[in-house]
């Protein structure tokens, strides 16, 4: 094998690998990155087994090939060297790394592409398409929400089902929940709900465009994702994943609402003197104004109020400031609601006006 290719191309995707590779031992194959070069191109292919990762880059092929390399050196490699083309060759058990400007070569240990696992694929019909950034937002909704309880495997990822026009993702940790639907004009083949891990979710969150469309499969064990010259796929999360239609609230009596980045701006503060093993901040509703408060012993308090509409009962409402803070950063909304029963009853915080995502939040005890 031997090629030559523009580094920071190159450099890009096997840093894109390297999120997906778990093991740091040069000697696993599982540490490793399968290069294969033919006619004018090179695939990239990457897996710590329950996720997968392929794409394909133009390079200039002198000689065709498949061979790994431990991607944790490479990648180091790679971020030493200026900007420019570079040369890669097979010499029996080696690669040979080196730009062809500079003087310097870098020789790494390689395994054989016999050895690297067979990825996963899934039938072209298995797939349907919808829009990039519709259903990257729908990830930046309920990511943050997911459990990392392992005893309760089942909450550790996402929730994804079809309804009718639609999909709905859910992501809850026993104490917070995260919904989002949104309809779309797509042709989407049914499915029974399956739970996603947040790591391939992460990828396609952080890798894929806005533009344009991405293509999703859901088969019995597997989730597979096509955008690009990417293919991304993950093993699923067996179990069940609780009831969620149970814990969101069918109506809320009272309604509080007020700018979103006065109340993003106001917790940022009051959080100085938040307890960290509980993170309690009291937030006191009285007719059109909130009062936001903490306390942390032995060194301080914090109190911040400010107007919001709310006309209704007084009422002090205890809430793990994250669960608060986590969704008002991924919503996009000028103002928001804020919604409860009693103030020891769950509360939903929405968009305002109201969208397709909801949060709902499990408020604490006020001693």
């Amino acid at each position: 094998m031997k090629f030559t290719c523009e580094k920071n191309s190159f450099a890009r995707e096997i840093s894109f690998a390297q999120e997906i590779i778990a093991s740091k031992n040069s000697l696993s194959i599982m540490s490793n990155v399968l290069l294969e070069a033919a006619e004018g191109s090179l695939s990239l292919k990457a897996t710590d087994i329950k996720v997968s990762f392929e794409t394909v880059i133009p390079v200039d092929t002198m000689e065709s090939g498949a061979v790994t390399v431990f991607c944790d050196k490479l990648s180091g490699i790679l971020a030493t060297i200026p900007e420019g083309d570079i040369s890669i060759e097979q010499d029996d058990s080696k690669v040979i790394v080196k730009p062809t400007f500079k003087k310097v070569r870098f020789q790494l240990k390689t395994i054989s592409s016999e050895k690297f696992p067979e990825l996963p694929v899934a039938n072209d019909e298995a797939f349907f398409a919808i829009p990039s950034k519709s259903f990257k937002e729908m990830i930046s909704q309920t990511i943050f929400a997911v459990s990392d309880d392992e005893t309760r495997y089942f909450m550790n990822g996402v929730f994804i089902e079809k309804v009718p026009g639609g999909l709905v993702l859910v992501a809850t940790d026993g104490r917070r929940l995260s919904y989002v639907k949104k309809d779309f004009d797509a042709n989407i083949p049914d499915f029974k709900g399956v739970i996603v891990p947040p790591k391939v979710l992460g990828l396609v969150l952080k890798r894929a465009p806005d533009e344009g469309m991405i293509e999703i499969a859901v088969t019995e064990k597997s989730i597979f994702f096509r955008f690009g010259s990417y293919r991304i796929s993950s093993v699923l999360i067996e179990g069940q994943f609780p009831n969620y239609q149970k814990v969101i609230p069918e109506s809320q009596k009272n309604r509080i609402t007020l700018k979103r980045s006065d109340l993003l701006d106001a917790m940022k503060r009051v959080a100085i003197f938040v307890e960290q093993k509980s993170r309690r901040t009291f937030f006191a509703i009285s007719n059109g104004l909130i009062v936001i408060s903490s306390e942390e012993s032995d060194l301080g308090t914090a109190r911040e109020e400010f107007a919001c509409d709310y006309t209704g009962p007084e009422a002090t409402i205890a809430l793990n400031y994250k669960y608060v803070e986590d969704p008002l950063k991924v919503m996009d909304s000028e103002n928001i609601n804020i919604e409860f029963t009693e103030p020891n009853r769950a509360i939903t915080v929405s968009p305002e006006p109201g969208e397709d995502y909801f949060h709902v939040v499990m408020p604490m005890q006020i001693e």
